[in-house]
């Protein structure tokens, strides 16, 4: 719970190299960023609508990684709305910023499969290595003139919004495949959330299962924990309990025996 330097931040600092933190991009600080005579602005997970005077600072232009194939999943979670709608595939798009809401022309983008396997961590890693790839890989056709982006079309635009809280508490009146996909979405923050008997878990790893019942009746509690969902059920593999340690479903259970017909809110 203490406040750490990012990764960026401390290579920097190795390096010799000036680390500019202003809490918001203000005037004052346009004009240290125009001090500095940058070629280009490199931008990932910055949160923020850059102003108008940042956007022309540079020469090239600010550059933005974005974990998506434009124009699908502009917004800031296109990596967890991306698994929560069950897309097949996403990818990284090295994309020129405007003044728009990832808007900006394309300059490469490369694909990538979503696996049944992939959670937001593990995609998030994937994407995040291949970002810094691609960016390098840009930078040095920026430097040498021939970047040529392109814009986005027209067609095809969705808007992955902030996860909220309140959407990683799973309705078990929905269907089991979209449960399965909100735990590997949420994970690992801000972490799928149930209610069973007044008591919040975490769920951090779950399949589809197969047998029926009233949504959030618990069917099997030995070896693995099946809940009723509106369409099919989920067999709940790793869950935590409120200050406890992640256990496997049979570890959790030893601890807190539950028995079939038991309903989760």
């Amino acid at each position: 719970m203490r406040a750490a330097s990012s990764a960026v931040k401390e290579l920097a600092l190795a390096r010799g190299l000036t680390v500019f933190q202003p809490e918001r991009l203000q005037s004052g600080d346009t004009e240290r960023l125009r001090a500095a005579r940058p070629d280009a602005l490199v931008v990932a997970a910055y949160g923020l609508l850059l102003p108008q005077q940042v956007l022309d600072v540079a020469s090239h232009g600010a550059w933005n990684i974005h974990a998506s194939l434009l124009p699908r999943w502009r917004g800031a979670a296109p990596i967890q709305r991306a698994l929560l709608a069950g897309d097949s595939e996403t990818g990284v798009s090295i994309m020129k910023m405007d003044a728009g809401l990832d808007t900006g022309p394309v300059l490469m983008q490369q694909r990538v499969p979503i696996t049944d396997r992939d959670d937001a961590a593990s995609l998030h890693d994937k994407l995040a290595s291949l970002g810094a790839e691609m960016m390098v890989a840009a930078l040095a056709e920026l430097a040498a003139g021939r970047a040529q982006p392109v814009p986005q079309p027209p067609d095809g635009a969705t808007y992955a919004r902030k996860i909220e809280k309140r959407e990683a508490l799973l309705d078990w009146t929905r269907p089991a495949a979209e449960l399965e996909r909100a735990v590997r979405a949420f994970n690992p923050s801000p972490g799928a959330s149930a209610r069973l008997q007044g008591e919040s878990l975490k769920l951090w790893r779950a399949r589809v299962a197969a047998g029926s019942g009233a949504p959030g009746e618990v069917l099997q509690a030995g070896r693995e924990l099946v809940v009723a969902c509106g369409q099919g059920s989920l067999s709940i593999l790793e869950l935590q309990r409120p200050g406890g340690k992640r256990l496997e479903a049979g570890q959790f259970l030893s601890g807190r025996p539950l028995a079939p017909g038991v309903r989760f809110e």
